[in-house]
């Protein structure tokens, strides 16, 4: 197959490339800065370029698109450029995708976007979202999406897969992330800071294991489908500072300071779906995933300042 992917040469987006390479398919990387590998084919080419994107998208099969605003900071301190690029963006790549008679589309989407469903018992891809309730720029912006992506099919009938992911975590993650943040701390001697009470949680998963989750959604059987690929189990802001401590800096003081506008408190997401139509799940306990992640992360340091992509 031939595949594209928007933000290739991103945190979750390189791990993906990794995978579909492995898997035998041509990748094509549609992003602002090169891949980190030269066995992929890339065009450089930003998601509101619709021209640009019928171009590099010209004869594919599939098209995951992960570019997109993916730092919640950034998201709500520019609400306009956000909607742009997640939004119209994603518009731009179903346009592209319906023009040039693309098999399937793939929207990265999240989790996040439970805050706006009103319940409180455990939630899966049939819990109805809620206009109201999604508490961040970021959040809405990711609900208008899938909202974008499903009006294609009804009203196009172009093929889509929607992918919830968990909260990603493992090699080329972006520095200002709680776990680089909190490494980079605890490597340099600084007291680990944390939001609020640290109780809120997310179900991390590992990024590895997240891109598995890509390859197998090629199958036809995930078509006109949304999984939620959530982590094993929930993980507290507390325990991340705890896990981080014990592996970098057993004598590192923790520090709390008031929470953040907007941040999102965990929700019980169940990947049953996944498990049940792919196959796949989060294998990776966060222990070893964070020892990797912390092997990864000193031995970029010794070569120089980790780095790290855009999603």
């Amino acid at each position: 197959m031939k595949v594209a992917v928007t933000g290739g040469s991103g945190f979750i987006g390189s791990h993906v490339v990794d995978r579909l390479v492995e898997a035998g398919h041509r990748v094509v990387v549609i992003d602002t800065k090169p891949p980190h590998r030269l066995d992929t084919v890339y065009r450089d080419v930003d998601v509101t370029d619709l021209t640009g994107l019928l171009r590099a998208t010209s004869g594919c099969d599939a098209i995951f698109h992960l570019a997109a605003v993916s730092n919640v900071n950034d998201a709500l301190a520019n609400p306009v450029a956000t909607f742009e690029v997640n939004v119209s963006g994603t518009a731009r790549v179903w346009e592209a995708a319906r023009r040039n008679g693309v098999g399937r589309a793939f929207l990265a989407s999240t989790v996040w976007v439970y805050s706006a469903a009103d319940v409180q018992a455990v939630v899966d891809e049939d819990t109805p979202l809620g206009v109201l309730g999604t508490e961040h720029v970021y959040t809405a912006s990711k609900v208008a999406s899938e909202l974008v992506v499903t009006s294609f099919a009804e009203l196009y009938g172009q093929p889509y897969t929607i992918l919830r992911y968990g909260i990603p975590f493992g090699p080329r993650m972006r520095q200002e992330l709680v776990i680089p943040r909190f490494v980079s701390s605890a490597h340099e001697g600084r007291p680990i800071t944390i939001h609020g009470d640290g109780l809120q949680f997310r179900n991390y998963v590992y990024v590895e294991d997240l891109a598995d989750a890509h390859v197998l959604a090629l199958d036809e059987k995930a078509e006109n489908e949304t999984f939620n690929l959530e982590g094993p189990e929930p993980v507290s802001i507390r325990r991340v500072a705890e896990v981080v401590r014990g592996l970098v800096n057993p004598l590192l003081a923790i520090e709390f300071v008031p929470g953040r506008r907007g941040d999102y408190a965990g929700r019980q997401v169940s990947a049953d779906k996944a498990s049940r139509v792919l196959g796949w799940q989060a294998r990776t306990p966060f222990e070893e995933g964070m020892r990797r992640y912390t092997d990864w992360w000193m031995e970029e340091s010794e070569e120089g300042a980790p780095q790290a992509g855009e999603v």
